[in-house]
């Protein structure tokens, strides 16, 4: 048992170097040796766990995104009517996403290699099902309590909010440096989070 909680160990801390280390220098410039010297293993475990660095950036790439499902999973809004409910999942999104910005530089990568590494994984499925499961029950208690229109796909109120939360981290450095405004700045932060909250239930809530 003992043996099984340090490979479990050993196998976590690779992951939360690798997540850091592929973020700041994307899959190609990522080396497993640097991986290696920054963990308490070997080069030689690190491909005894994953097989390999394009096994270990897929685990890495699964688990950023199983964190955020996992989040989403979490979240009680059962209680809380329909706007309300929607604004506390866009939010959560938000805080995500800015809190964990490698996450986003993930996704940006894996975007450059146009998800070769990531439609490869097993759990490709089951992340789609559980980033729409929430959302879902969410809208359908909307439309029911006559609140939401009946034509909203889930897909594109979680393609809203998703996009933009990533977009504050994948682009503020060149919004910065063309706009001079920094989009992780703590002095906008509530502003802006008030702004994806507004954005999602103006879209559900408008009469066409």
């Amino acid at each position: 048992m003992e043996r099984v909680r340090d490979a479990e160990r050993t196998r976590a801390e690779i992951i939360d170097v690798a997540t850091s280390e592929f973020a700041d220098q994307g899959y190609a410039g990522a080396r497993v040796d640097e991986i290696a010297a920054k963990t308490r293993t070997t080069k030689r475990m690190i491909y005894y766990y994953f097989g390999g660095k394009e096994g270990l950036y897929l685990a890495v790439l699964e688990q950023a995104y199983q964190h955020i499902r996992a989040l989403e999973q979490k979240l009680d809004v059962e209680h809380l009517e329909p706007v309300e409910a929607l604004r506390k999942l866009a939010e959560l999104t938000f805080d995500h996403h800015e809190q964990h910005q490698d996450f986003v530089r993930l996704v940006a990568i894996e975007n450059i290699h146009y998800a070769q590494h990531l439609i490869k994984s097993g759990a490709r499925e089951g992340l789609a099902s559980t980033a729409l499961d929430v959302l879902t029950r969410i809208m359908a208690r909307g439309v029911t309590a006559g609140l939401f229109r009946d034509d909203v796909d889930a897909l594109d109120v979680h393609m809203i909010i998703s996009s933009f939360c990533i977009f504050r981290g994948a682009n503020r450095y060149t919004f910065r440096a063309i706009f001079d405004r920094d989009l992780l700045d703590p002095a906008s932060r509530d502003h802006q989070r008030q702004m994806i909250g507004d954005l999602v239930v103006a879209h559900v809530t408008s009469r066409r």
